[in-house]
């Protein structure tokens, strides 16, 4: 089998309705954009697509410039070996982190696709079902974020992760309210969007301790490792830790290395270089007895989900008060493993003839 052509199809993606907002510094949801499919084609017949669901224009090209000539001709089963052209490409490009792992989540879809599966399966697939954790975006009050907790409780999450302002003070006030509105032993995690130094880090981590979160996400940038070695050193609540830096698996072995990741790490198929990354940040993290959590709603990750023993929770965001379950989840707020062949598409979106045959059926 050989890839016969690259094709990159731009695609109006809308905005959040009602826009959300993120910490203090940070911009809020993305207005409409324009977001891009790449789609691998075969001369035996499979296909395979991956979405990017912003920059469609830079997506373009790339693809144009660097994968379409890197891909085509190639065996698109060699999936090792085009992992590692991409990142010897990387090299000299410097491709942006969202773009590294696209032709691999591609490759995946065709060969789940050419092999009649679902993608966790032909992953290996651990489970069938997961538990899904309600993932926050900023609220003005603490009031509210109490009442949506409420919410979300009544929607069936069995676990809550706070995006807050990224001001320590009124981060911490926050995490102990929530702890003791919903009492001891349901599991609350934070994420700090890389909004503090040190010193506000190790402040806000010990009101984590505290209340006895279950996690502490990304309080700072993740371009020092010894910043959160220092931290791992001061506080007593695990950090989840290395979602957004380069590397993938190697720079993931760096926090671990050092002590820093005492939750575990992150994991995505959008920020681990694809299926590939994500894959190989899992088995590294559980080699040391880690945590890889999946990061992030998005289609590849169900399915990563049901393929990584290691993972706690599917994330699912609750973007507006009245809160909404999310659609891929049942009553008790659990994912289940998705059963079309491949990856696919997010649903919804105004896709090209070429492209219906991967967008979901139901």
């Amino acid at each position: 089998m050989r890839i016969t052509h690259v094709e990159c199809h731009l695609i109006k993606v809308p905005g959040a309705e009602p826009p959300f907002v993120w910490r203090d510094g940070l911009p809020g949801s993305s207005p409409d954009t324009e977001g891009a499919v790449l789609r691998v084609c075969t001369d035996e017949g499979p296909e395979g697509v991956a979405f990017a669901p912003r920059h469609g224009r830079i997506v373009q090209e790339v693809v144009d410039r660097v994968l379409r000539p890197e891909l085509t001709g190639a065996d698109p089963l060699r999936r090792e070996w085009l992992w590692h052209r991409v990142w010897e490409l990387d090299r000299v490009e410097e491709l942006p982190l969202y773009l590294l792992g696209l032709a691999d989540v591609a490759l995946w879809d065709l060969a789940a696709k050419a092999a009649g599966l679902p993608l966790w399966q032909l992953l290996g697939g651990y489970r069938t079902s997961i538990p899904a954790q309600a993932s926050t975006v900023t609220f003005p009050t603490v009031e509210e974020y109490l009442d949506v907790a409420d919410q979300v409780r009544e929607l069936g999450y069995t676990s809550i992760k706070l995006h807050a302002w990224g001001d320590w003070r009124r981060d911490a006030e926050l995490c102990l309210k929530l702890r003791e509105h919903v009492g001891d032993g349901f599991p609350l995690a934070y994420d700090g969007s890389a909004g503090f130094d040190l010193p506000d880090a190790i402040r806000l981590g010990r009101a984590l301790s505290e209340a006895d979160y279950l996690w502490y996400e990304e309080p700072m940038r993740e371009f020092s490792v010894t910043a959160y070695q220092l931290l791992a050193q001061k506080v007593d609540v695990p950090l989840l830790v290395a979602e957004t830096s380069d590397g993938a698996h190697m720079n993931s072995a760096d926090f671990i290395a050092a002590g820093a990741a005492t939750a575990g790490v992150r994991t995505s198929s959008e920020l681990r270089g694809g299926i590939t990354g994500a894959m190989r940040t899992a088995h590294l993290a559980d080699a040391f007895r880690l945590r890889a959590e999946v990061h992030g709603p998005i289609i590849p990750h169900r399915h990563l989900c049901m393929a990584i023993p290691n993972n706690t929770y599917y994330e699912s965001l609750i973007p507006a008060n009245p809160a909404r379950r999310e659609d891929c989840l049942d009553a008790a707020g659990l994912l289940h493993a998705p059963t079309e062949p491949g990856i696919g598409l997010p649903p919804g979106l105004d896709y090209p003839a070429a492209l219906r045959e991967h967008a979901p059926t139901g």
